[in-house]
């Protein structure tokens, strides 16, 4: 008996045949050579994935693998020798067409793939999707053929996952990125590649630092979480910054995470992580200015509800601004024009007094200063003056310059030591220029935008009627 015969799971002739000539020992046994060969080939047959069966010329199973046996439930020994698969694998209706299909394989080119429906031990039914073609012998002639199957959904699942690969790699509206274990990118698709600002090919193997100039901190952390861990249970939100041609540009990810192992290791080996996102910038950036709105419309609400309670109008003037100042600005500073601005080809210069200021150490309600009436020392050009000038909104910026520097530009204005950005509204009331407030930001904060300084002159209307009524009710009380 051969080798590949003693090891219970293929035979290289049918049960009847004569062995194959080849070396034998001198008690006429196999050689150590032959015997390691068969052993080899029958631990190759049993360590396949795929069912294998093989037919000789005649029809005969010469070969039954491992596989083979777990999905019909068939032994070695009760497959090996039968001819075809009739009156045991298949219904005897059908065996001479399958019979027939396998065969034509022998005199075919290349692979046939057929859809048959075989019979198990216990009498059942599966459906197998076979891939068939010839063995030639030493000589090129047909000797036989080898038949490779599997349980027909087996092979559509596997189907529809490399479809499903090539799908998110190609076509995919969001992007996929596959991390390998050094959290370097291994495959990039074209919608991924497009976020990056990269080429497909040009992303592979570099670290995140290099694609990201803000946010690869937090990416890097949240891959080695799932290397670690496994998949997180829902989407992460990331804020990023992108390189690009017109410099850097901050986007909003929402990124999912898969861990990916191999299916051919005994132990879960993790081959890297699948990224996959999608740009939300607008949607997050939507949200959140319109939350703010809310909140500042609110802030509006609630100030002229408690300014309607002060019977001094400068008080509710001061009130307005410590309601502005939540979630708005650090300081706020409020200088009223001193005396009156004539409206000509060359008025006279302005002249400020500070009427209130936000405390600069620590919170608390505004205080009212400048019972002297001094006028403040402000240089010319200095972003109140503008201001007043323009009788209009004015920003300003200390830059990106060090600490020390920035100090020094908001101390030469006279504002608090730690204000690097500065937003200045003037006050009108019934077609005047009464004043100007100053909002004022640390280093550590963003600078005024455009929606910032609406929201400043909604104050400062508020504020500028309250001076109004205020030094209305001043001149009043004088006359009388």
């Amino acid at each position: 008996m051969s080798a590949s015969r003693r090891s219970g799971t293929t035979d290289e002739l049918g049960p009847d045949e004569p062995e194959r000539g080849g070396p034998h020992g001198p008690d006429g046994t196999d050689c150590p050579e032959e015997s390691g060969g068969s052993d080899l080939l029958a631990a190759l047959l049993d360590g396949m994935d795929a069912a294998l069966c093989a037919f000789d010329a005649d029809g005969v199973v010469t070969h039954w693998n491992r596989e083979a046996e777990r999905i019909l439930g068939w032994t070695v020994a009760e497959a090996v020798g039968r001819h075809g698969f009739a009156g045991w694998a298949v219904r005897s209706a059908d065996a001479e067409e399958v019979q027939e299909r396998l065969m034509s394989a022998m005199h075919a080119p290349g692979r046939q793939v057929h859809e048959f429906a075989l019979v198990t031990k216990d009498g059942g039914r599966v459906l197998v999707r076979t891939q068939s073609a010839a063995v030639r012998g030493p000589d090129g002639k047909p000797a036989g053929v080898y038949c490779a199957f599997s349980e027909v959904h087996t092979q559509i699942d596997l189907e529809r996952s490399i479809a499903l690969s090539e799908a998110l790699f190609e076509d995919a509206a969001w992007g996929v990125v596959l991390v390998d274990a050094d959290l370097r990118p291994a495959v990039v698709n074209g919608h991924a590649a497009r976020a990056l600002g990269v080429g497909r090919t040009s992303a592979l193997g570099r670290p995140l630092g290099e694609l990201l100039a803000q946010g690869a901190e937090e990416l890097e952390s949240a891959l080695t979480h799932v290397l670690a861990e496994g998949a997180p249970p829902a989407p992460a939100e990331m804020w990023v910054a992108v390189r690009g041609a017109e410099g850097e540009r901050r986007r909003c990810w929402r990124s999912g995470f898969v861990r990916l192992a191999s299916p051919l290791a005994e132990e879960p080996v993790p081959l890297g992580v699948g990224w996959l996102f999608q740009d939300v910038t607008e949607a997050r950036q939507g949200e959140q200015e319109a939350s703010l709105l809310r909140f500042r419309g609110n802030q509006l609400h609630r100030a002229a509800r408690a300014a309607a309670e002060c019977e001094d109008p400068a008080e509710a003037a001061t009130v307005h601004l410590d309601f502005a100042l939540a979630g708005f600005a650090d300081h706020a500073l409020l200088d009223r024009l001193a005396g009156a601005r004539p409206e000509g080809d060359e008025p006279a210069p302005v002249r400020l007094v500070r009427l209130a200021a936000s405390p600069a150490g620590a919170p608390g309600p505004s205080l009212v200063t400048g019972a002297a009436g001094l006028p403040l020392r402000y240089e010319p050009g200095h972003p109140a003056l503008q201001c007043v000038e323009r009788a209009g909104t004015v920003r300003a910026d200390a830059g990106s310059v060090p600490a020390e520097r920035a100090r020094d530009w908001a101390l030469a204005r006279q504002w608090p030591g730690d204000a690097a950005h500065a937003l200045c509204a003037v006050l009108r009331s019934r077609g005047r220029t009464l004043g100007v407030v100053t909002f004022l930001r640390g280093a550590g904060r963003s600078r005024f935008e455009r929606a910032d300084a609406a929201y400043a002159e909604d104050v400062a209307v508020r504020v500028g009627a309250a001076l109004d009524l205020a030094e209305a009710l001043r001149a009043r009380g004088a006359g009388e």
